[in-house]
């Protein structure tokens, strides 16, 4: 069976950290956005990155963010990758991969099958590439927004596309998500959480479970 990476994304406490590992969270994400409710400054963000250190990738996620900001995540978290969830172009991809020599996950908004061909712009600079539904109209938020898309849209994709599939994932669909678009990561957010930037470890180990139990359906 292949590998599957696992991104619990906007994490902010101690318990909701502990919950990501213990379920095996291959990469653990932290949100740099002040319109989230995901949101985490640098210092603490740094501390929890700590706790993860040689047990999942952290992944520091900004939106449109400028090299002051991420000098000062960089400086204070250390993070494996930077995720970039904005409208930066495939140059301001290159110069930050330049700029702090760490892998860098282009996010990309999805609503038809020519925004995945859209994506195409990035494959070659971006590390990795991750799927997210479009937000709904009025949201201020680029993902985390508890909406899917289309995932038939990623079905024919070929395999030397690597991507993560984000957007309205949950303990109840992703079983559907793994069978229709067979990606190599997923990323969840707001489908382990109670409240809007209020992460749930029951809900947290629920998802695990299910994604276990969905790839041990496709293994059997």
């Amino acid at each position: 069976m292949t590998t599957l990476d696992i991104k619990i994304c906007g994490l902010k406490t101690d318990e909701a950290l502990d919950a990501a590992l213990a379920g095996g969270a291959s990469h653990v994400g932290f949100i740099f956005f002040p319109k989230s409710p995901r949101h985490i400054e640098p210092v603490e963000a740094g501390r929890l990155r700590r706790a993860a250190l040689g047990r999942a990738k952290a992944v520091a996620v900004t939106v449109d963010a400028d090299d002051a900001l991420l000098d000062a995540i960089v400086d204070a978290m250390a993070p494996d990758m930077l995720q970039l969830h904005g409208t930066e172009t495939p140059a301001r991809l290159a110069g930050v991969k330049a700029r702090y020599g760490l892998p860098v996950m282009k996010a990309l908004s999805v609503r038809e099958a020519a925004d995945i061909e859209a994506a195409r712009a990035y494959a070659g600079v971006a590390d990795r590439l991750l799927f997210d539904a479009k937000p709904p109209k009025g949201s201020e938020l680029p993902g985390g927004n508890g909406v899917a898309f289309d995932w038939r849209l990623l079905a024919r994709t070929e395999p030397s596309l690597d991507y993560l599939l984000s957007g309205g994932l949950n303990a109840a669909n992703i079983g559907t998500a793994l069978s229709l678009a067979r990606p190599s990561g997923i990323d969840v957010s707001s489908g382990v959480e109670s409240a809007p930037g209020v992460k749930d470890p029951a809900l947290i180990a629920a998802f695990f479970r299910a994604v276990a139990a969905a790839r041990g359906r496709d293994a059997a």
